[in-house]
């Protein structure tokens, strides 16, 4: 089974989350944010990986450095689970409606980080949850897992659904990228030979 373990503390933040890549999509999350964990919440369940996530974090200041740490975290969860990357399709691309909001996401298990973020939210807030953290959980992820991702808004008004299509469409687009082709299981998507 791919699955990882990670606990991470700063003067920030103390974290710990656990993961499986080929779970089921059942999630116990506990940040502090009630918007964030039904971010992840949603994601564990359309990208079927299993998780488990608490973050204690100096959330009486904000939510930035609870979002963009998880994002850290997460990132080399998944790093660390997909081991060698032996036999996975490695690309992927979804385009998800929610609702009038339409979001394309498409991901290379690459070895390379990059993120290419394309959306423009309606309004700087939802609830108490600052719109500029999306970028920046996805910045921190891509970072840590070595992946390169591309998400574009396509349409959209509503920044609860905006956000909520970027969630379920990455978590669908990993999804595909992570599995694995029973056909080359014992090779890499490369030529290089190295992800």
């Amino acid at each position: 089974m791919r699955t990882s373990s990670i606990t991470r503390n700063t003067e920030e933040t103390k974290i710990k989350l656990t993961l499986n890549l080929d779970g089921k999509g059942e999630s116990k999350i506990d940040t502090g944010c009630g918007f964030f964990d039904h971010m992840l919440t949603l994601f564990s369940k359309h990208s079927k990986i299993d998780l488990e996530v608490t973050c204690d974090g100096d959330v009486n200041v904000d939510y930035h450095h609870t979002v963009e740490d998880i994002g850290i975290v997460l990132g080399k969860a998944i790093l660390a689970a997909l081991g060698d990357k032996k036999g996975i399709n490695r690309y992927a691309d979804t385009i998800l409606p929610m609702d009038e909001s339409l979001i394309l996401t498409a991901i290379d298990i690459s070895g390379r980080s990059y993120l290419g973020f394309d959306v423009l939210f309606t309004s700087q807030k939802i609830g108490d949850f600052d719109t500029e953290l999306v970028e920046e959980f996805f910045m921190a992820l891509t970072r840590s897992a070595e992946i390169t991702l591309h998400i574009k808004k396509l349409a959209g008004e509503n920044a609860h659904h905006i956000a909520e299509g970027i969630f379920k469409s990455f978590a669908r687009t990993l999804r595909a990228a992570a599995a694995l082709d029973e056909n080359f299981k014992d090779q890499l998507p490369s030529t290089k030979g190295v992800l």
